[in-house]
């Protein structure tokens, strides 16, 4: 079935749970017209002066696609910064090399389009501050605190113990 999203139904709303400088809008007629996308999600995005998109990150299992509506905004990866503008696409690769993060560095509102393939799951790092999220649990996780594969994994024949004892 196709359900269309007519633009003059648009509902702009501020994502929860952001920041300052991080405060993004998502248009909320997919979600209102019960779109709920099994493998290729999209949002549309107003990005105000002076805010950015999300922090500097890049996704290990999900590719994303942005494409400028209108306005313009200063896009970082990892070849540094560049202006985009109205009608520009830009693709992001899975890894660090389709890092990226977005700014509006100008006076007016800079909408976009944003689509991520979705497999069930994605990991996405934050170079900055070292990090990890899980999606879709979103659990963030510090990478300094990354442990060897059998850390904690030593008293095995102790824990079968345990479990044998249950029994009786």
């Amino acid at each position: 079935m196709a359900t269309i999203l007519k633009s003059d139904e648009r509902e702009f709303q501020e994502s929860p749970n952001k920041i300052d400088h991080y405060r993004i809008f998502t248009d909320r007629s997919r979600v209102k017209k019960g779109i709920n996308p099994q493998n290729l999600n999209f949002d549309l995005r107003q990005l105000n002066p002076g805010q950015y998109s999300a922090p500097y990150h890049f996704h290990r299992y999900a590719e994303e696609l942005f494409m400028i509506i209108s306005g313009k905004a200063t896009l970082r990866t990892p070849n540094g910064l560049e202006i985009v503008e109205s009608g520009d696409l830009i693709f992001f690769e899975m890894g660090e090399t389709g890092a990226h993060q977005l700014y509006n560095h100008t006076t007016d509102t800079c909408t976009f389009l944003d689509i991520r393939s979705y497999i069930g799951f994605d990991v996405c790092e934050y170079p900055d501050s070292n990090k990890l999220l899980i999606a879709p649990t979103y659990e963030i996780f510090n990478k300094d605190s990354q442990v060897n594969y059998f850390q904690g994994e030593e008293n095995i024949i102790g824990k079968w113990k345990q479990v044998e004892n249950k029994k009786e």
